[in-house]
């Protein structure tokens, strides 16, 4: 895959802009792992390549387990997640199928049963943020970097 453009060169304030958005949200107090779960579902979802990378090796890097990343996908049918990672999760579901789920007033409800009011509002800007983020890095064709095999590099 051919990168299309670098969004940092041709873009240069929007993507500070972005960053600035980004880094609000990490002072935000919600929890480091949380959000990198949210992030790394809303990718999965998306099918972002490059933020699923990107998001997976931070988890990683800050304690997640592989294990738990492997079963994101399956977050529902697995007792690894708390429930107010599930209430997030589910948010983040909601908000990045949109045009499909319309943000029923459930899944608001299992997110008030879990979150208050200033961490549902930084949740929902992390999901808007992550969800910018993906269409930003498919549609320009943003690649995640290489790792080698482990037999390649022994």
């Amino acid at each position: 895959m051919t990168p299309r453009m670098n969004i940092f060169q041709a873009a240069p304030e929007g993507a500070k802009a972005m960053i600035a958005v980004e880094t609000a949200i990490n002072q935000s107090g919600l929890e480091h792992g949380l959000s990198e779960l949210v992030r790394l579902r809303a990718s999965q979802i998306n099918g972002c390549a490059f933020c699923i990378h990107m998001h997976a090796t931070d988890a990683r890097k800050h304690g997640e387990s592989d294990m738990r990343i492997h079963l994101l996908d399956a977050w529902r049918d697995s007792p690894a997640f708390t429930d107010r990672e599930r209430a997030a999760l589910n948010w983040t579901e909601s908000l990045t199928r949109i045009g499909k789920t319309h943000a029923p007033d459930a899944d608001y409800a299992l997110l008030q049963s879990q979150f208050n009011e200033t961490e549902i509002a930084n949740l929902t800007l992390l999901i808007g943020a992550i969800n910018l983020w993906n269409r930003v890095q498919i549609g320009l064709r943003a690649v995640h970097p290489v790792e080698a095999p482990a037999a390649a590099a022994a």
